[in-house]
Formats: C-alpha cells, sequence, structure tokens
C-alpha cells in the first residue's frame, strides 16, 4: 500500500513538473523579456517568440547554428538560427524609462529642497549679520548702554562688560558676514 502511494506521488509530481515546462518566453516592444504560461498577444511578432511550450530556448552558437531538444522525446534535431540584423534585434537599454524619469524627478527635487535651504540660511545669516552690525555700532559710538538682569532690574554696561559685548558682536560678524 505505501509503495502505491509513493508511486501515485511520483507520477503526480512528474505531471507537475511537466506543466512548469509549459512557458512561453517573448522580447517585448521594449526589449524585455516576457515569461508567461500564456502565449503572447498578438501584436508580439513571430521573430520575437523565443521560447515556446516543449521547446528549449534557442541557443546561438559560433556558426549561427543551433540544437533545439525536445524534452518529451529527448532526441536533439538540428535548428538553423534565422541571422537577425542590427536593426531587427530590439535595444535592450537595461533602464526602465518609467524609473529612470522618477529617479531623475527625485533628484531634482532634492537639488530644489538643498537650494531652498542654503537660500534661507544664506537670508539668515545676512539678517545675523546686519543685526551685529548696529549693535557694534551702539557700542562703539560711546552711549550709556543697558540691559535688563534676572531679577528684571536695568543695569548699566561697565568697561569690562561693553568690552565683552563687543567681542561677541565682533565674533558673529566673522562668522555670518563673509
Amino acid at each position: 500500500m505505501k509503495q502505491l502511494i509513493r508511486l501515485i506521488l511520483v507520477v503526480t509530481a512528474g505531471l507537475l513538473a511537466s506543466n512548469a515546462l509549459a512557458q512561453w518566453q517573448w522580447l517585448d516592444k521594449d526589449g524585455r523579456k516576457v515569461f508567461s504560461d500564456r502565449p503572447p498577444p498578438a501584436s508580439v511578432p513571430e521573430k520575437s517568440i523565443l521560447k515556446r511550450p516543449g521547446q528549449l530556448p534557442l541557443a546561438t552558437s559560433s556558426n549561427d547554428a543551433a540544437t533545439a531538444q525536445l524534452p518529451a522525446s529527448g532526441v536533439s534535431a538540428p535548428v538553423a538560427a534565422a541571422p537577425q540584423s542590427a536593426a531587427s534585434t530590439p535595444k535592450i537599454s537595461g533602464l526602465d524609462k518609467d524609473l529612470a524619469e522618477k529617479k531623475k524627478k527625485a533628484e531634482q527635487a532634492e537639488s530644489d529642497k538643498r537650494k531652498a535651504e542654503e537660500d534661507r540660511l544664506r537670508k539668515t545669516r545676512a539678517e545675523n549679520c546686519n543685526r551685529a552690525k548696529l549693535a557694534k555700532s551702539g557700542l562703539d559710538s560711546g552711549v550709556r548702554l543697558a540691559r535688563i538682569n534676572a531679577q528684571g532690574e536695568r543695569e548699566i554696561l561697565d568697561d569690562a562688560a561693553r568690552a565683552a559685548e563687543s567681542k561677541r558682536i565682533q565674533a558673529i560678524i566673522d562668522a555670518d558676514c563673509k
């Protein structure tokens, strides 16, 4: 009984494997290989069909002759490979046009984003530069300056505080006014 079940399983597996050989292969209008278990549409020319069910794909050798082996009979038969001119052979670019366009758009968007960020940074630096120059001119004018401390009281800047503030503002000018 076990041998009968094994025999049935082996035969079933063999039948399922034979369906895997029923594959069509052809080149589409863009030159890409298409694999299917259904025949190609009628718009595909005969010369673009590379493989039919029960036929191994054509392999060209140096003398332009190919051998196709039929899997059912195991007999080899010579098949003449038709020489194809460069004009009739579809060009395979290796690039998907839609993918290339999407990539180009993404790169352009990234470039625009980077440029906008650089413009924003440049404007911020220009504003900081103008503010620092105004503050520096106020410090250099000699007018008494005051600031509000943490307790909310007004403090007059002495010479040491004025020099420290002048040094800090000069560092901002050196950094942002280039």
